[in-house]
């Protein structure tokens, strides 16, 4: 993603165990630029948005094969992105499936962020699951922390654990190469994992991690969208994104917790 509220920072559901998630996704790069241009025309095809890509004409986002949004809503504790309503909804009314995302900041705790999000994204029973973006931020002006595993993991799982509980639906992690070598190797396995891995295939840089969104261009074409569109697929077939959203839902209903 990396591209936030903060313009200048450079630039998340039980795992569906029943899936092969291990083998990369049946697409042909090119080879040139190693990023996809053209996936399979069965492929379920997305696209991740915030307050970068301005006003967005999601009727035409939506004619143009595009399956699923993922839509930058918060940051920080203190940061609501400029476009995440327009875009929330707008994604709605155009018969997308969408969901809101947190960027997260080092210098603030779990609970701090978990409260933040849900304070400002509502809660839908027909949205995607939550999904929380974690990287390195180095050119962050305000921090560029870099906590210990084993802090930072107790952060993230309160984040996790609290807005599971509100929304009733398990968090997608979304991350980077980076980040995801120097803090996520054998964690939160039990989360779906969506990458970024515009230079190779996921398993040449995640290994056999399973994962279920593959971020695969910064610098797709989509229509509706004025300059580069950040491009995703889902890792599957259709069922087996049917089968992925059933299993997303852990609590219907779920829990209303405070958001301080």
């Amino acid at each position: 993603m990396r591209r936030g509220a903060m313009g200048l920072l450079a630039l998340v559901l039980a795992g569906c165990s029943s899936l092969d998630y291990d083998e990369p996704v049946r697409h042909a790069p090119t080879r040139s630029t190693f990023e996809i241009r053209q996936p399979s025309a069965k492929a379920i095809e997305g696209i991740d948005v915030s307050y970068f890509q301005a006003a967005v004409d999601w009727p035409a986002v939506a004619h143009d094969n595009i399956r699923f949004a993922w839509i930058k809503a918060t940051e920080g504790g203190d940061r609501v992105d400029e476009r995440f309503r327009d875009n929330f909804d707008g994604a709605a009314r155009a018969g997308v499936l969408r969901g809101a995302y947190h960027f997260w900041y080092h210098c603030r705790t779990g609970a701090e962020q978990a409260a933040w999000y849900i304070r400002n994204v509502p809660r839908d029973a027909n949205a995607l699951p939550p999904v929380l973006d974690i990287e390195w931020t180095p050119t962050s002006p305000t921090c560029t922390k870099r906590p210990p595993a084993d802090e930072l993991h107790a952060d993230i799982q309160t984040f996790l654990d609290t807005v599971q509980a509100y929304y009733g639906k398990r968090p997608v992690i979304y991350t980077s190469v980076d980040f995801y070598r120097d803090r996520l190797v054998g964690a939160f396995e039990s989360y779906p994992l969506w990458v970024r891995s515009v230079a190779a295939e996921p398993h040449e840089k995640y290994g056999n991690r399973r994962w279920h969104f593959w971020q695969y261009t910064s610098t797709g074409a989509v229509r509706g969208i004025r300059g580069n569109a950040d491009r995703n697929v889902f890792h599957g077939s259709e069922e087996e994104f049917r089968v992925f959203l059933a299993a997303s839902v852990v609590n219907p209903d779920g829990v209303a917790v405070a958001a301080r």
